[in-house]
């Protein structure tokens, strides 16, 4: 059960989003994420760190395990998904903030990328229908 109206509402976004914003929320989250095991890591506090990293490792094999292979682009994507979680477990390991860093500018390129090849597919089905 939903107690707060926040969780209300995240859950009705979720529920409504379409399949490109749902994938910018979930870059989004393992940004925030990423982000905050790096305060973790600054604050020495290795609880905060290490849960939050995994956050974002949870998310980036959800992103890696949707990924349709038929398109070759899929296998690129894999490749620096795979990489970006590497990333994420080799700086919490060696309590390494350059790590994560590295991580986190791969995810905020990719959030982007994303973010283009939406509103590009977006005017294409306008125009399509227009």
């Amino acid at each position: 059960m939903l107690s707060s109206p926040y969780d209300k509402y995240r859950q009705s976004s979720v529920q409504t989003s379409t399949p490109a914003q749902l994938v910018m929320m979930l870059y989004d989250g393992a940004i925030r994420f990423a982000k905050t095991a790096i305060e973790g890591l600054n604050k020495q506090d290795l609880e905060k760190s290490n849960l939050n990293f995994g956050k974002a490792q949870t998310i980036l094999s959800e992103l890696m395990s949707t990924l349709d292979f038929k398109y070759e682009v899929s296998k690129n994507l894999y490749s620096l998904y795979e990489y970006t979680n590497h990333l994420l477990v080799e700086a919490n390991i060696h309590k390494s903030v350059d790590k994560a860093q590295e991580a986190i500018g791969y995810l905020v390129d990719l959030r982007e990328t994303w973010l283009q090849a939406s509103k590009l597919a977006a005017s294409q089905t306008e125009i399509a229908n227009g």
